[in-house]
């Protein structure tokens, strides 16, 4: 029998997915009418997959459905306030980036910015980060590493968002993760919940339009979604619902030791961190002959095996957590091995003849 807060929590994904849903074909109009349009072009060693010209304003879609939830079904606090002003200056960053490219340290501006309203007006901090019985108190550098924190899930959302499906795929896996949790604990209701369910249904009513082949693309909005996560990380760590902070990073392990290798690969090639490239595991993963559809199907799938392993160590069963997490480890250790995430292990006089064949020689 389904219980009058299961009622609620359906109703709230059901609406905010309708309403996603419905938007995104406005979203498309709008994007062609601004000019903010994805077009293919052969540089930075042709990491546009897509043959056509994509609209990109899909994130922005996901933030109306956001603001249309939330006015359905949030409850008005100065934390709340900090949460709509910090994504309305994500979303302007991001709009911005869409239409006219943005230095990286233009946007990174703005997600500092957004994160800084976050910790001195909604007053949300990361105080300690414990797991596995350890606890580590971050004391003074609280106020920092809050802010780290938010940048980089920004950021780690914004680096997956490389092939049809991907990011609006992992990002839904991480808000139904919380909201499991937050109903086996009896808090599906709170403030952080409330905001998992109301951008899960957000993302997949996105995701139907984004799946491949998509008709439209999240852009640098994208980073909205990243914001939410790190919004909702804070508050459910603060409020117990996540046990602790190591609960999020278990559910984002895969798009974390991604960005941490793509941070790894950049330096030793001398690039700058936040410059694109061809090296992630999406990419890898094609490199193997996998098509699109494949690749982010077996991305969900590993994405789904750390939100079990997070839920796992969130019932208390850790030890069932650190075998799953052991398997993981050793395909990942595999996988580093067999692939070019990190160095290209290509012969030499190969790397020439694809650069040639790049740059069009």
């Amino acid at each position: 029998m389904i219980t009058e807060e299961m009622e609620n929590i359906i109703v709230i994904v059901v609406v905010t997915f309708l309403f996603s849903a419905l938007i995104m074909p406005i979203m498309k109009k709008i994007a062609h009418h601004i000019g903010a349009i994805d077009v293919p072009r052969d540089v930075e060693q042709k990491r546009h997959i897509h043959k056509k010209p994509i609209p990109k304003l899909g994130g922005v879609g996901i933030f109306f459905a956001f603001l249309f939830g939330y006015m359905c079904f949030g409850v008005p606090s100065i934390r709340m306030n900090a949460i709509l002003i910090g994504s309305f200056i994500i979303i302007l960053t991001g709009i911005t980036d869409d239409i006219h490219d943005l230095k990286s340290s233009h946007k990174l501006l703005g997600q500092l910015l957004a994160a800084c309203v976050i910790v001195f007006y909604g007053k949300i901090q990361l105080t300690e980060l414990s797991a596995f019985g350890y606890n580590l108190n971050f004391g003074i550098v609280s106020i920092p590493a809050t802010i780290f924190f938010i940048v980089a899930c920004i950021n780690i959302i914004n680096f997956t968002d490389g092939l049809d499906g991907l990011s609006s795929g992992v990002t839904s896996i991480f808000y139904l993760t919380t909201g499991i949790i937050g109903i086996y604990q009896g808090r599906a209701l709170s403030l952080e919940m409330i905001l998992s369910f109301i951008m899960l249904g957000a993302t997949l009513g996105f995701l139907l339009h984004n799946f491949y082949p998509a008709s439209i693309f999240a852009g640098d909005c994208s980073q909205f979604m990243g914001f939410i996560i790190a919004v909702i990380s804070l508050l459910g760590f603060k409020g117990t619902a996540l046990t602790s902070l190591f609960v999020p990073i278990l559910i984002l392990g895969l798009p974390i030791i991604d960005t941490l290798f793509a941070i790894i690969r950049r330096t030793l090639q001398k690039k700058p961190i936040f410059s694109a490239d061809k090296g992630h595991i999406h990419y890898q993963l094609l490199g193997m002959n996998l098509s699109q559809r494949t690749t982010v199907l077996i991305i969900y799938v590993i994405n789904i095996l750390f939100a079990l392993t997070s839920i796992l160590y969130v019932l208390g069963d850790s030890k069932a957590a650190i075998i799953i997490y052991a398997i993981l480890l050793a395909i990942l250790i595999w996988f580093v091995f067999h692939t070019n995430i990190i160095t290209d292990k290509r012969p030499p006089k190969l790397k020439d003849i694809v650069k040639k064949k790049i740059n069009g020689n």
